[in-house]
């Protein structure tokens, strides 16, 4: 069972494309300026199964997965069932936000649990003092888009190089 504040579907503001984002209740870092203080604690959300979830994930065959909140590596078992259920049903790309850095999460075997699923980690707390709303996918300039996969592999963080696409 996960804790659930909101399940966004066919929303273009947390990766790339038409995502269903689903955000997490529950984050320990509480940064000042965070676009959603509410949630920070775990008892604003809903109990959701994975099962239940997942169906609203595949419901839409076209959107991509995003993991918000709160933070998804605040629940790391859950969120790594669900990521798993979704690779293994679908092609969907899963990108995952976090307070935590890269490098904390591979220290943790619950948290790298979870990288084993995500395509791009949007890593790093929110700073209000390095916000830029000209950044791409991300609030402040000390966050990262980091390419997992390739990451996982390096056994160190590789930055994940967005390149909208562009019509001629």
């Amino acid at each position: 069972m996960l804790s659930i504040l909101d399940i966004l579907e066919d929303t273009t503001a947390d990766g790339p494309g038409f995502r269903t984002s689903i955000y997490a209740a529950g984050c320990p870092n509480a940064c000042p300026g965070c676009h959603n203080p509410e949630s920070w604690d775990i008892r604003h959300g809903r109990r959701m199964s994975t099962e239940e979830i997942l169906e609203k994930v595949l419901d839409d065959p076209f959107a991509d997965v995003t993991f918000s909140g709160g933070d998804p590596m605040f629940q790391p078992e859950g969120f790594a069932e669900l990521a798993r259920a979704i690779k293994e049903k679908s092609d969907k790309n899963i990108w995952c936000y976090t307070g935590y850095t890269f490098e904390k999460l591979l220290e943790d075997p619950r948290q790298s649990l979870l990288l084993q699923y995500i395509d791009v980690l949007v890593d790093g707390r929110f700073r209000q003092d390095l916000r830029d709303e000209s950044l791409c996918f991300r609030g402040s300039s000390n966050q990262r888009l980091i390419d997992v996969p390739a990451s996982l592999k390096a056994r160190k963080a590789v930055a994940y190089h967005y390149a909208p696409y562009h019509t001629v």
